[in-house]
């Protein structure tokens, strides 16, 4: 309300300089001008010509006959000049209601314009705030978020496991939730249970294992451990980060201050809280390190942009690099579960495999990224075949020796297969 007070009353100050001047009668005006500022130039040679003529008649050079033939022609001439001068500078008066209309419309024009440029290229109803004050109420809307428990009572329910799961799956995932009701501090128990209802897209029973798993691991629990708990935290508000999901971030960074997803997940914290600034500064550190291949790169770098106009950084995105696509994940099409129904035991385990024999000779011949890795080893895992997989556990930390990140990646497979401590 101050900003558009002031800004009024200049508009209206300047409008009523403008009228003063434009509803002023030109007789007014011409009768305050000072004599003097009337005369040009002329006008003055002459005065000063008249006044030597006196001198010269007083000195004896000029005859008084002379002097008087002198006088009357400079006086002439400066008549002359002060009519010219006279017709060049008298206003000319408009009448008085044309002037009051032109006032009236300019006014309107100057009131209208100013406003209306304004409301075009400003910000009508944003507050004039400082840096302090902003910092102030960034902080104050982190305090105030909903929980966990208010964000997810408000999500729609789990409508249950997709249509495609076959129902040997969810026997054994059934199977699995019974285990773990028997025996509630089961670590590979929770662990699994915690994988497997996130993949049935059940985010609120995963993130309930999981968090009980960190329970029962206490302080044993890693930074991987405390950002997957933050992932499906995350994932169950449908994508908001509450404070619950940001004490998991925090535990993770103090045990891995260079987490790379607890830092993509705490800038987006930051964004979400009206931080551009500190969500800038770690997206940035993120995407400058890579890998290109991690799972928030593309996220990062197509929002960086925006994130860093908000913090009032010029900051140009760094281009990916060329690199030729990576095949997808090998698996089980809707079709190829949908003809494993109809299989006996004998065929089912001839077809998965094929598939895990078709999956190995491509990540031994052409390579493949850290998740193909770990789904191997997942695989080999539940089919029971605990030394084939335990081999490319032993191949995957050479392969990624030395991209952490991935390596980390293919360990949370061999740490559920029981393979990694």
């Amino acid at each position: 309300m101050v900003f558009w007070l002031i800004i009024g009353a200049l508009t209206l100050a300047t409008i009523l300089v403008l009228a003063r001047r434009m509803l002023l009668p030109s007789s007014v005006a011409q009768a305050t001008k000072d004599d003097t500022a009337r005369l040009t130039s002329d006008m003055k040679v002459y005065r000063d010509q008249l006044s030597e003529l006196d001198r010269d008649v007083a000195r004896g050079t000029l005859a008084a006959q002379e002097a008087d033939r002198a006088r009357v022609e400079i006086s002439r001439r400066l008549l002359e000049a002060d009519k010219a001068a006279q017709a060049k500078d008298r206003p000319t008066d408009a009448p008085q209601n044309i002037s009051r209309l032109v006032m009236g419309l300019s006014a309107a024009v100057l009131a209208c314009g100013a406003f209306g440029l304004y409301w075009v290229l400003g910000s009508p109803g944003f507050q004039d705030l400082g840096r302090d004050k902003r910092v102030a109420m960034s902080q104050e809307m982190r305090d105030n978020r909903p929980s966990q428990a208010k964000v997810e009572a408000d999500m729609p329910p789990w409508p249950g496991p997709p249509a495609e799961a076959p129902d040997d799956y969810l026997d054994l995932i059934q199977g699995l939730r019974d285990a773990v009701t028997k025996n509630p501090d089961d670590v590979r128990g929770l662990d699994l249970l915690a994988q497997h209802e996130a993949a049935l897209g059940n985010m609120v029973a995963a993130r309930e294992a999981m968090g009980h798993l960190l329970e029962v691991k206490g302080d044993a629990a890693t930074a991987d451990d405390y950002v997957r708990q933050a992932d499906l935290l995350v994932n169950a508000a449908g994508g908001f980060i509450s404070p619950e999901a940001e004490e998991m971030l925090e535990k993770a960074l103090q045990r891995d201050p260079r987490h790379q997803l607890a830092r993509y997940y705490t800038g987006l914290m930051f964004a979400q809280n009206g931080r551009p600034d500190m969500a800038f500064r770690l997206w940035r550190g993120l995407l400058e390190e890579g890998p290109e291949t991690a799972i928030w790169w593309t996220s990062v770098r197509s929002q960086i942009s925006s994130l860093a106009a908000y913090a009032g950084v010029e900051y140009t995105p760094p281009e990916p690099a060329t690199r030729p696509a990576t095949p997808s994940l090998s698996g089980p099409s809707a079709e190829d579960i949908e003809a494993a129904q109809d299989l006996n035991d004998e065929d089912r385990g001839a077809m998965i495999q094929g598939m895990i024999e078709q999956l190995s000779d491509r990540l031994a011949t052409e390579g493949g990224t850290p998740d193909e890795w770990a789904r191997l080893i997942n695989v080999l895992g539940v089919v029971g075949d605990n030394n084939r997989a335990a081999a490319i556990w032993d191949e995957a930390q050479t392969v990624f020796a030395s991209k952490p990140d991935a390596l980390a990646t293919v360990r949370i497979a061999a740490e559920q297969a029981g393979l990694a401590p």
